[in-house]
């Protein structure tokens, strides 16, 4: 089933970058180390490596590496990963702007407006008959553990800047090993995590 995202927001020259659940998204791998990461970085652009705040004693160390086109103007960063000391690579955050493209089964997931990729993931649950997930936020998703769709404000509009995760050391799943560096793009109030058959089921 084809989705075809917003014309208008493509952004030329965008990578397409592939999507393995529990391996990794494009040159990344989970498990990496941080020169890893930055050797598998060279790809897209140059890197900056900096301490993440560590909110919890669960959590081992962990560093965040932005990784920025090559371009003569400043940008934000195109990827962010997440290494922990004790479960490496565990969190690759696309832009919603500057990152690649990736797809989850042909329905594009980065940079979406959000309502319009809510309605394409539900419409793709429908037609292919299966399950799709409601984030704690309340976005509809693949239903895929280690995808985590988080909303990245644009200008007016809130676009899709989805996580690509794994559990890191300590937590039971991959929202509660949500960097706390992530929670500062807009989003709605957290609720309970919710596997849907149909956008018309009662949610609780």
């Amino acid at each position: 089933m084809a989705f075809e995202a917003e014309a208008e927001f493509e952004v030329a020259g965008r990578d397409t970058w592939s999507y393995a659940s529990a391996v990794g998204v494009g040159p990344f791998r989970f498990g990496m180390t941080v020169d890893e990461v930055i050797e598998a970085a060279e790809v897209l652009g140059r890197t900056q490596v900096s301490d993440c705040a560590r909110d919890h004693a669960i959590f081992s160390p962990t560093w965040k590496v932005e990784v920025h086109r090559r371009e003569a103007a400043p940008s934000p960063p195109a990827v962010t990963a997440y290494v922990s000391q004790a479960a490496g690579l565990f969190c690759i955050a696309a832009d919603a702007v500057q990152g690649p493209q990736v797809a989850y089964d042909g329905l594009p997931l980065v940079g979406r407006d959000m309502a319009e990729l809510e309605s394409d993931a539900i419409a793709y649950a429908e037609a292919m008959d299966v399950q799709f997930r409601i984030m704690p936020e309340g976005y509809a998703a693949p239903d895929d553990p280690g995808i985590v769709m988080r909303a990245q404000r644009v200008g007016e509009v809130l676009r899709s800047r989805p996580l690509f995760m794994v559990p890191r050391d300590g937590a039971n799943t991959e929202w509660d090993s949500l960097p706390s560096e992530e929670y500062h793009f807009n989003s709605r109030p957290a609720r309970s995590s919710i596997r849907m058959n149909s956008p018309w089921s009662d949610v609780v």
